[in-house]
């Protein structure tokens, strides 16, 4: 029954309004990327089949091409973020410094209520506070800042399992100080997020929820 209502819902299609992302001075509109509305069907279609993604349930779609995050509830975007992927690319396969392809889900949460621009180094609040670079700018020490969801591959042999574990590989979703080069391909494997933006995305997504990363 789940299917066939999604089914249906999905065939009036999904709405996609730009999104105000508010900055400490500013408000950036941030609209979805071009050709991202079939690829973010495809990928919520997924969900409901294969992981039972319910109406009422929260999930992020991580769309590599555009650089772009959707939060979603049900089949309705709530925000749309821009994201920095690897600048190596994508894939699952340790050390590769990628960023793992397939779904995931949640499996841990960190940060929560921790001042905006903390630093978190192996997973623990340092009780310091990043300089955050609005400019691009390329940091040395690729600093995790804010929040941390880290994932969980649920595709065996995609992003779980033997050489190719996104949990292992300790892929996050996480704050950066680098904001300026946000938009683009730089991380080294993770998925960073403006340090406002990851705060929103911590409150949306509960432990469990789903986590697409598309080409």
């Amino acid at each position: 029954m789940r299917t066939f209502f999604f089914a249906f819902l999905l065939f009036q299609g999904l709405p996609f309004p730009p999104h105000e992302c508010f900055g400490k001075n500013e408000a950036v509109q941030v609209s979805p990327g071009e050709g991202d509305k079939e690829k973010v069907k495809a990928s919520l279609q997924k969900l409901v089949d294969e992981f039972d993604y319910g109406p009422n349930d929260h999930c992020a779609i991580i769309v590599v091409e555009s650089q772009r995050l959707y939060l979603l509830e049900g089949r309705r975007v709530r925000s749309v973020f821009p994201v920095s992927t690897s600048k190596y690319g994508v894939g699952g396969e340790a050390n590769s410094n990628k960023t793992p392809p397939g779904t995931h889900r949640i499996e841990e949460k960190i940060g929560d209520k921790a001042p905006l621009g903390t630093i978190f180094r192996a997973r623990g609040n340092t009780g310091k506070i990043a300089k955050i670079y609005t400019r691009p700018k390329d940091l040395h020490d690729d600093l995790v800042t804010t929040r941390i969801l880290w994932l969980k591959g649920l595709e065996e042999g995609i992003n779980s399992g033997k050489g190719v574990d996104s949990y292992k590989r300790m892929i996050y979703i996480h704050g950066t100080p680098e904001e300026g080069l946000i938009g683009q391909p730089a991380s080294h494997g993770c998925v960073r997020l403006k340090n406002s933006d990851v705060v929103e995305t911590f409150s949306f997504l509960s432990l469990g929820s789903l986590v697409d990363i598309i080409k």
